[in-house]
């Protein structure tokens, strides 16, 4: 028996809390230092991304933090707190922002 030449996997599957109307999404790669922290804040929309290299802490409200690896995806919720800080050696991921027409993504610290 040969091998499937694609597999597809879920890795992500997140219902929204509310339906959203999206006309755009920008992707973003966002780079952040050993160590840094950003410190515990809030998106104006979900956020959905995937960590490429490094390690992010990463914390919803207060459920307990997580240590995201390459290849984990993430979802930060619309206006609930969250830390994401760097590991020991940086972190970079992709971000995606669903956006409805004419929004901008934010970010406020907390």
């Amino acid at each position: 028996m040969t091998a499937e030449p694609i597999t597809r996997q879920v890795v992500l599957d997140e219902v929204l809390p509310e339906d959203l109307p999206v006309r755009r999404v920008e992707a973003r790669r966002i780079t952040i230092a050993p160590e840094a922290a950003v410190g515990t804040h809030t998106h104006n929309g979900p956020v959905f991304g995937s960590i490429e290299s490094g390690s992010a802490i990463y914390q919803l409200r207060d459920e307990p933090e997580v240590i995201l690896q390459p290849g984990d995806p993430f979802y930060e919720p619309a206006d609930e707190p969250i830390r994401f800080d760097a590991g020991p050696d940086g972190v970079t991921f992709l971000a995606f922002f669903p956006l409805r027409q004419g929004q901008a993504a934010t970010l406020d610290l907390l």
